[in-house]
């Protein structure tokens, strides 16, 4: 089959579209011909070597498709070939097939097309478990998200959004700022043009943040532990900075708020049936139109690293797909019982 392979930690400069063997599904996985995969930071700084986790190389990048289940591990109950679903993994997602837990797999709705359901899985359940699982975010809360116009950032602000809460998000441009009012900013900040530190304490008042979840880490995240209200919830999710930040503790001891990491991957292994869930919550939502996927643009697959490097610079709005088939909207078949 066709695959971007990257063959070693160098980012781009070490990815090729070249032809790999099919992957064969285990006993708990599904073999899932790929349709459309979404491209994330994750992705990219995996492949320099700088992720949590190093897969042996070579291995084929993506953490996120959409598409047709093929084939059925044999302790797999949930899916049956010609499913049409969205699944991740921790790679493999850049290839004509790729295999997933069937815990990491979940039903596309039928309005739901190949290219928005490709942005779905991981994207969101990591801004349901930062909010709901971690954060515990409630209704008339104000929540803070810096990378507002991101994959994960945009899903921040429309989960926080439906459940009530008042949302300001940091963005890097006009453009972005107005992208991310549609998707239920209350309030928006836009760190090329104003001093984030002085916007954020005015918008929050005297009693400051309740939630802030940071997708950017560096000297932001400083800024941001300084604006924390009493009993808040500071919850490091990323470092597209590329620094990785340190923390006066004497800020949550004064404010008395928690320091709260997001893990979701290793969340999704420990507790496969609460993702399944959660999971199931997301895709309803998006097939009742209260979850809107952004796509900023499509390529074809084997300009992955185009698309890598576009997101590694901040240049995109919401996630950049890569088109691996032609056929976008294959309709689902027909279960029975």
């Amino acid at each position: 089959m066709r695959a971007i392979l990257c063959k070693a930690f160098k980012g781009t400069d070490a990815l090729e579209f070249t032809e790999v063997d099919e992957p064969c599904p285990a006993a708990n996985e599904v073999l899932v011909d790929v349709h459309a995969a979404s491209v994330s930071y994750m992705d990219f700084l995996m492949s320099c070597g700088g992720y949590q986790m190093r897969p042996a190389l070579p291995y084929v990048p993506g953490t996120d498709a959409a598409g047709i289940v093929r084939a059925c591990g044999d302790r797999v109950t949930r899916f049956r070939p010609g499913d049409r679903v969205g699944c991740g993994n921790w790679f493999g997602a850049f290839a004509e097939r790729m295999v997933a837990r069937e815990s990491s797999v979940a039903l596309l709705p039928v309005n739901v097309d190949f290219i928005a359901g490709s942005t779905i899985l991981n994207t969101y359940l990591t801004a349901w478990y930062a909010l709901i699982e971690r954060a515990r975010l409630r209704a008339g809360e104000t929540l803070l998200v810096t990378g507002a116009a991101g994959g994960v950032g945009l899903a921040c602000v429309e989960i926080a959004h439906l459940i009530g809460a008042r949302v300001i998000a940091v963005v890097g441009s006009a453009a972005k700022a107005a992208m991310v009012r549609t998707h239920g900013a209350a309030e928006v900040v836009d760190h090329s043009c104003e001093d984030v530190g002085a916007r954020v304490k005015a918008l929050a008042g005297d009693k400051g943040l309740d939630v802030c979840v940071d997708n950017v880490g560096g000297t932001l995240f400083a800024t941001l532990a300084r604006l924390m209200g009493w009993n808040g919830r500071l919850l490091p999710i990323g470092f597209t900075s590329g620094e990785i930040p340190s923390l006066a503790m004497n800020l949550p001891l004064l404010k008395n708020y928690s320091v709260v990491g997001v893990f979701v991957g290793a969340w999704m292994e420990r507790d496969p049936d609460e993702a399944v869930r959660a999971t199931e919550a997301i895709m309803a939502w998006v097939g009742e139109g209260k979850l809107r996927p952004q796509v900023d643009r499509v390529l074809p697959l084997q300009r992955a690293g185009e698309a890598m490097s576009l997101v590694a610079n901040r240049s995109a709005m919401g996630r950049i797909v890569l088109q691996v088939r032609h056929d976008l909207w294959r309709q689902p078949v027909k279960r029975a019982g």
